[in-house]
């Protein structure tokens, strides 16, 4: 394995990048917050059907996005652990389960405030949403299952099985719409031949894409670091951290 990646296991090695890398991504993604939120609300037109409803989608579907991103993370990094015991990845997908679970009931509360004007209604079993509603149960349920463990390298692979395990629903969600009929609109930025949406209104959408990427990656980081923290409380380099960050 390359030399960056035994690095970055080193739960004090990466304990140190975590507060600076934080940062620096946090200032990006209010950056590109306010940018995208500028060209989403002031530059980007009325939708010629929608009019102005529209414009929940700039917060819905980076929402949408991030929350399958997200949990594809989790089970990654608890994969990780699972097979190399890596202390970091343990700490990495316990810390992204509550942002990816937040992602997700945005994303539910937004596609229910636009449902309402467009559909008629709050909330229909449709194949999308029923999956999507099925992530966020998937997300409380590794959480409860982390928690109810006191041993964290137990709670680690009880909760990283389940995190596996449920990443068959990932392509149901993404694919839902091609593979049933359902009342939730089609792909319309990643068809194959080009995307279905005006430039003026894509550009803003990807502005805000990559800032709750960047948001996710900067909280993640600091979580990952109080993580470590904890876990690690009774090693020396822990308390070493603690006592240069005590005033």
């Amino acid at each position: 394995m390359p030399v960056w990646f035994y690095r970055l296991s080193s739960p004090p090695y990466f304990y140190t990048r975590c507060k600076p890398w934080a940062r620096w991504l946090g200032a990006v993604s209010g950056a590109a917050m306010i940018v995208g939120l500028f060209g989403a609300l002031v530059l980007a037109p009325p939708d010629y059907q929608q009019g102005e409803s529209y414009r929940i989608i700039y917060v819905h579907v980076p929402a949408a996005w991030m929350s399958l991103f997200a949990y594809v993370f989790m089970a990654t990094t608890a994969a990780i652990g699972l097979i190399w015991r890596i202390k970091v990845a343990e700490c990495l997908a316990r810390s992204a389960a509550p942002l990816g679970a937040s992602f997700t009931f945005l994303t539910l509360a937004t596609g229910s405030l636009w449902g309402k004007p467009m559909w008629g209604t709050w909330w229909v079993w449709d194949a999308r949403l029923t999956s999507e509603l099925l992530l966020l149960f998937l997300y409380m349920g590794y959480m409860a299952l982390n928690s109810a463990i006191d041993d964290p390298r137990r709670a680690a692979r009880a909760s990283g099985v389940l995190a596996l395990v449920g990443v068959v629903n990932i392509p149901v969600i993404h694919y839902s719409v091609e593979w049933w009929s359902t009342l939730h609109q089609g792909p319309t930025i990643t068809r194959l031949d080009a995307p279905a949406i005006h430039l003026s209104m894509l550009v803003p959408l990807l502005l805000m894409a990559f800032a709750f990427t960047t948001y996710f990656c900067a909280v993640l980081l600091l979580r990952t670091r109080y993580e470590l923290l904890s876990r690690e409380r009774h090693t020396e380099w822990a308390k070493r951290a603690v006592r240069e960050a005590s005033p």
